[in-house]
């Protein structure tokens, strides 16, 4: 028996497939020179100078997201709300800034403004001041930069009723940002003043209904529901209104400065 022929290529069978050849010919010297450039690429950047903790291309790319949000973010745009059933107990994430002995007790917040001609000098508040505020009560989501969220009830003071309450708005006026330390200095936030002021930012001293635990920043913690966990400092010791942009831990270790949702 004989085996069957192969059909005699026509000639536009024979134009296909040497189309075909040469594509493929070309797709492999695209993917090379590609991977070449991808290479070369690379190791330029490996070559830069870093800017505050990352390459300086891949700085001025995430600042650039930061701007972006920054410009659509207004107090008409809030994080999704929860009920109030829904809130769990997120998980003790990171120790930075806690590790000190604190007395809750003859714990202070000190606050340093901003004046035209400089720095304003450092004010003082209790506990009992923060909480003398409008409480404000919201049940929203923590989302960790490490890809884990969680619903929870936090209570506390919107940081704009401090400002305007303590007569600090001449400060937040002048200063575009905001910095935030634990009081032992070992963790350290930087925020634009846009975000700081915006209604859902909490100086937060209460969760899931009970005081905040040492573990998730007693006495006082920010929440910022619009940004990730990293910005939302634990155990606040002191807070400073600053024209310049001020340090932020995980900014310094190549995250965003931002960091926004």
């Amino acid at each position: 028996m004989t085996s069957p022929q192969r059909p005699t290529p026509t000639p536009n069978d024979e134009a296909v497939e040497q189309e075909a050849a040469r594509r493929s010919r070309r797709a492999f010297l695209t993917a090379g020179l590609a991977s070449l450039a991808a290479l070369g690429g690379w190791r330029w950047l490996a070559t830069r100078p870093t800017d505050d903790g990352a390459l300086w291309p891949l700085r001025r790319v995430l600042d650039v997201n930061g701007k972006i949000s920054k410009e659509f973010l207004s107090n008409a745009d809030l994080a999704p709300v929860f009920p109030r059933s829904r809130a769990k107990e997120p998980r003790i994430n990171g120790s930075l800034g806690l590790k000190s002995p604190l007395d809750i007790t003859t714990w202070q917040l000190q606050v340093q403004g901003l004046r035209a001609d400089g720095p304003a000098p450092v004010r003082t508040f209790s506990l009992a001041d923060i909480q003398a505020l409008p409480r404000v009560e919201m049940t929203t989501e923590l989302k960790c930069i490490e890809g884990w969220s969680v619903v929870v009830n936090w209570a506390g003071a919107r940081f704009s009723d401090f400002v305007t309450h303590y007569q600090l708005a001449s400060a937040a006026d002048l200063a575009p940002y905001v910095h935030l330390v634990t009081p032992d200095q070992k963790y350290y936030v930087g925020m634009d003043m846009q975000s700081a002021l915006h209604p859902q930012t909490l100086l937060c001293y209460e969760m899931n209904g009970q005081p905040l635990t040492l573990e998730h920043g007693a006495p006082l913690r920010l929440v910022t529901p619009l940004k990730y966990g990293i910005k939302h400092i634990k155990r606040i010791g002191s807070i400073a209104f600053t024209a310049q942009r001020p340090a932020d831990y995980w900014a310094q270790r190549g995250y965003d400065w931002y960091s926004g949702l």
